[in-house]
Formats: structure tokens, C-alpha cells, sequence
């Protein structure tokens, strides 16, 4: 397949993910594609997530898209009607990330009886951790030395971490597919961030 055929698939496969969601899909896919531009597609995942507030359930989907110059993310909420609107309402947001900006990109796996671990077999669930530099963690604690007995003040210690955004896919909740999925897009960030250092 040229690369051509398989980047009109890929975009074809991001449509129909956001329209498998079920997640108001010509919200998301008006966003996602007025984002990605005319863009190729490389690689994406699409990501839904229930939540449940007091006794209000929540729904959010996450779409991250790969294209051969940036990151796009693109987050989509609906709310219940409140204040500000009578009628129930939804907020979609996109952001645009070049590749270079891309600090870090981290994959942790969690993975039944590792002891019997057969390289190839699917994680439990991964959580990808993707940072740019727009937020930032600052954790802190009061710095100790070895002393039991001394009561100097010894100022903090801690460390900074890039925070962007944390996504957590489980076999059990999102199914095998969407795991492979999140593997091959961390994958494919990776090489791609690799390539625009």
C-alpha cells in the first residue's frame, strides 16, 4: 500500500473510531478535522471515559492525532444544564502541538504474572503520559538530612514533572483493541518526536 492509500485509511479509521464512540461524533469530528487541517493522519486514539459525579454521570472522550508536524489533542465534555444554560450542553477544546515541543512521552504497562510474561502478549492496561511544557507538577516536601536529632532547617527538595496529559486504557474497561491502539500511537509519537529532535 503507498503511503498516500494508507494515510486516506488512517483518516478514514479516525472517522469511523470517533463515530464508533457514539460520543456526539459531529461534534468531535468537526473538531478533530478543522484541527488536523489537510494534514495526513499518521496515527490516532480515541478514548472514551465515563464518569460519575454525585448522581450525575459524566461523559468525556479524548482524541489524540498524529500528524507528520504536530500533536493534536482534542478534549470533549458534555455538562448538565447549570447556571449558565438551561438545556444540557457539551465543550470540545483541541490544541495543537508541534512535534519538536514534545518533551516527553511516557508508556507505564501493567502486566499479569510477569514471571510468565511472553514478549508480545497485550498489557493489562497501559497509562501514557504525554508532556509539552504547558503544565507543569511541582512536587515538594521538607528536605531531612541524615541526622535524627537535628532540627535545621534544611529548605525542600522535590522535583518538577511535564504533566500535560495522562491517559489510562484497561483491557477490562476499553477492551483489547483500544489497548492496541494506545500501544501503536505511543509508539508511532515516540519515533516521530525521535525524528523532529
Amino acid at each position: 500500500m503507498d503511503g498516500m492509500a494508507k494515510t486516506s485509511t488512517t483518516t478514514q479509521g479516525l472517522r469511523a473510531a470517533i463515530e464508533r464512540s457514539g460520543y456526539y461524533p459531529a461534534l468531535v469530528a468537526e473538531a478533530v478535522e478543522a484541527a488536523v487541517g489537510g494534514e495526513p493522519v499518521r496515527s490516532y486514539l480515541v478514548h472514551q471515559e465515563t464518569t460519575f459525579d454525585q448522581n450525575e454521570v459524566r461523559r468525556h472522550v479524548t482524541v489524540l492525532v498524529l500528524t507528520g508536524n504536530r500533536f493534536i489533542v482534542s478534549h470533549t465534555d458534555e455538562q448538565a444544564a447549570d447556571d449558565t444554560s438551561p438545556t444540557p450542553y457539551a465543550t470540545t477544546s483541541t490544541e495543537s502541538v508541534k512535534l519538536g515541543r514534545i518533551s516527553s512521552i511516557v508508556v507505564s504497562r501493567v502486566v499479569a504474572n510477569p514471571e510468565q510474561y511472553k514478549p508480545g502478549t497485550l498489557p493489562r492496561e497501559i497509562v501514557l503520559t504525554i508532556g509539552w511544557g504547558a503544565v507543569s507538577r511541582l512536587d515538594l516536601e521538607p528536605a531531612a538530612c541524615g541526622d535524627p536529632n537535628c532540627e535545621a532547617d534544611h529548605g525542600y527538595t522535590g522535583s518538577s514533572t511535564a504533566d500535560d496529559l495522562s491517559l489510562r486504557v484497561s483491557e477490562a474497561g476499553d477492551g483489547p483493541e483500544t489497548v492496541r491502539q494506545a500501544l501503536a500511537f505511543a509508539q508511532a509519537l515516540s519515533e516521530a518526536t525521535a525524528d523532529s529532535h
